[in-house]
């Protein structure tokens, strides 16, 4: 079990986490790291693993498995941060191992810096879109 201080509860967290975090995914999750708070000491983390995942059963042994994952991991995260592991699908059907393979990975590339460095004002990365109708 995760101590309560390290723990996210409110949705507000979860929001934050997953606007303002890097997301990285990798098999059958997505992990948003966010930054460190000023004021956190502990890393937080929440879980968000959705009805698509399948039954209430299944959803709480995908959650139980990715709690365990992540209480051995959380000393390798950054005092303060926050990060929101939200479970695929296909984690249903993963084994353990597996999990703990794709989390470790997730959480790797998370904490890669951005590639490419910062992006420029006004640059979306598509092309502009052609105005008007068909003739």
């Amino acid at each position: 079990m995760l101590p309560p201080a390290a723990r996210l509860r409110r949705r507000a967290e979860f929001a934050a986490t997953t606007r303002g975090g890097r997301r990285a995914g990798r098999g059958s999750l997505v992990v948003h790291l966010a930054p460190p708070d000023g004021d956190a000491t502990v890393p937080r983390v929440g879980f968000a693993v959705s009805r698509a995942v399948g039954n209430a059963v299944v959803r709480n042994t995908v959650r139980r498995r990715l709690r365990h994952l992540v209480r051995d991991r959380l000393d390798t995260l950054p005092d303060g941060s926050t990060l929101v592991v939200r479970a695929l699908p296909a984690a249903a059907e993963r084994t353990f191992q597996e999990l703990a393979r794709d989390l470790d990975a997730a959480l790797t590339a998370a904490r890669e810096p951005r590639r490419g460095g910062p992006r420029q004002p006004g640059r979306t990365g598509m092309k502009a879109r052609r105005s008007g109708g068909a003739s």
